[in-house]
């Protein structure tokens, strides 16, 4: 490496002697960052859940259940913890699990409500593929 914009050779050399100190500190300091923003994100999800017509599909002890993780995972953030975060978030997507199951099966059942299989294929994207064509059921 060398000095440009008027740098000695012993400021470049301090320099790179200070990323290396400070290598550890920035790297623990980037692991909280990317903690509290995956945990931003997965609390925005959350807020909008409720909207989602599936929600009233679980129990009362369900709903109490996310609410309870939810707010495990808002603590955990505001905190320094990397791994608490990480741990907050591993219990919420458990808790949320089922929730994600029927939002799916409603959207599963709302794209081929009506359709033949023949016809849910033919409605498919160009680029979706599959390892086997589309086959009718056997029945015996």
């Amino acid at each position: 490496m060398k000095p440009t914009y008027g740098l000695t050779d012993e400021q470049v050399e301090g320099m790179i002697l200070d990323s290396y100190d400070h290598a550890e500190e920035d790297f623990a300091k980037r692991l909280l960052i990317e903690a509290r923003n995956e945990a931003d994100n997965i609390l925005a999800a959350v807020a909008r859940a409720p909207q989602n017509p599936a929600w009233m599909q679980l129990t009362v002890e369900e709903r109490a259940a996310v609410a309870a993780a939810r707010d495990k995972l808002i603590e955990a953030r505001n905190g320094q913890d990397v791994r608490a975060i990480s741990e907050a978030l591993t219990d919420l997507d458990k808790t949320t699990r089922h929730f994600a199951e029927m939002m799916m099966d409603a959207a599963v059942t709302s794209a081929i409500r009506g359709k033949t299989m023949n016809a849910a294929s033919e409605d498919l994207a160009e680029d979706v593929s599959a390892p086997h064509a589309f086959a009718p059921a056997e029945f015996k």
